[in-house]
């Protein structure tokens, strides 16, 4: 019963997070750096800092954590955070030229994949002793294999998509298949850090807190990681393009700051829902360390739904839509299939 508490939390939180993309439809006269920035501002420091808040036991304080902390593992989960900024701003170009759908699909995917195997490893390389690398089981492998099939299934769908749609003006203004690829790959990789930078960040926390809280100090670590890296180049973009009027049209603030703050905290829920869906799943060692593949396929799963709501897929045919069904599913699969493996 517990587990299915747990990933039924992990769900909510993917759903919210796939939600997290439509506040900014509403968001107006600002330029992409310039809502990017504000809503990263909610996302990456506001919520996660009072998030880590609530893993705080009484007497003492996060700033008192982070200093007693090695210092290896904490700026390696702020290092990873950084990396993990980069996906952030190339995730949002993937759906710039994919949409919503496709483009989450495939960067989650890659994310999901990467992210679950690369923490593990890399932390076995610098501490062989800790012998990180045996939670990376069979029925865990064959569960990041199953994801990667379902990205590629999805992407023989988006292919088709770009064959048969020959006007995407009203779905995906930018739309552009080659390029939206690789950029969503290029995001996927790089996204895969916050889950390594989680996994640096394991001893990060206090030995009296609750276990539904124990991750979110590693959590606003990573975070703030990542919004320095989206600060800077939503700060130079804003340079490049003399769009610092942004901050100055007070006409559009209250509606823009309003839907910044729903955007960011959409966006955070996946993993605050993360943590504590973790806490519900102690008893599954497999199932904990393939959790962030769950949030992630699940992600794609709801992203998907929004693009259908927006109707990014309207004039594929129908195999094309039976393609990405069956992409989807096998997601889904992929999700439960190592607890089954067990």
């Amino acid at each position: 019963m517990k587990i299915l508490i747990g990933l039924l939390i992990i769900a909510v939180g993917a759903f919210c997070q796939s939600s997290s993309y439509v506040p900014i439809n509403k968001i107006k006269s600002w330029s992409w750096e310039s809502y990017w920035l504000v809503q990263g501002i909610f996302a990456w420091l506001l919520f996660p800092f009072l998030g880590a808040l609530l893993a705080v036991p009484e007497g003492q304080s996060l700033g008192g954590l982070f200093a007693s902390a090695d210092s290896f593992h904490l700026w390696m989960t702020v290092l990873f955070g950084v990396l993990w900024g980069v996906g952030g701003l190339t995730f949002g170009l993937s759906m710039r030229y994919l949409g919503v759908a496709l483009g989450q699909s495939i960067s989650l995917g890659t994310c999901a994949a990467l992210g679950t195997i690369l923490g593990p490893v890399l932390l076995q390389a610098f501490f062989p002793e800790m012998n990180a690398i045996a939670s990376l089981t069979a029925s865990v492998l064959w569960g990041v294999a199953v994801t990667l099939i379902g990205i590629a299934i999805i992407g023989v769908a988006g292919g088709r998509k770009a064959r048969e749609v020959k006007d995407n003006q009203a779905a995906v203004a930018d739309f552009n298949f080659p390029k939206g690829i690789f950029i969503a790959l290029l995001a996927g990789c790089m996204s895969g850090c916050f889950n390594v930078g989680l996994t640096f960040g394991q001893p990060i926390c206090f030995e009296a807190s609750s276990p539904l809280f124990a991750s979110l100090p590693a959590t606003l670590l990573v975070t703030l990681g990542g919004f320095l890296t989206n600060a800077s180049y939503c700060l130079y973009q804003n340079a490049k393009n003399r769009t610092f009027s942004d901050y100055g049209k007070k006409d559009v603030w209250g509606n823009n700051l309003l839907f910044c703050c729903l955007a960011g905290l959409l966006w955070y829920s996946q993993f605050f829902g993360l943590s504590l869906g973790k806490g519900f799943l102690a008893e599954s060692e497999t199932l904990l360390t393939f959790s962030f593949c769950i949030l992630m396929a699940l992600n794609v799963t709801f992203s998907n739904v929004w693009g259908i709501i927006l109707k990014e897929w309207k004039g594929a045919s129908r195999t094309t839509i039976c393609i990405l069904i069956v992409g989807l599913l096998v997601l889904i699969i992929s999700s439960f299939l190592p607890q089954l493996l067990q």
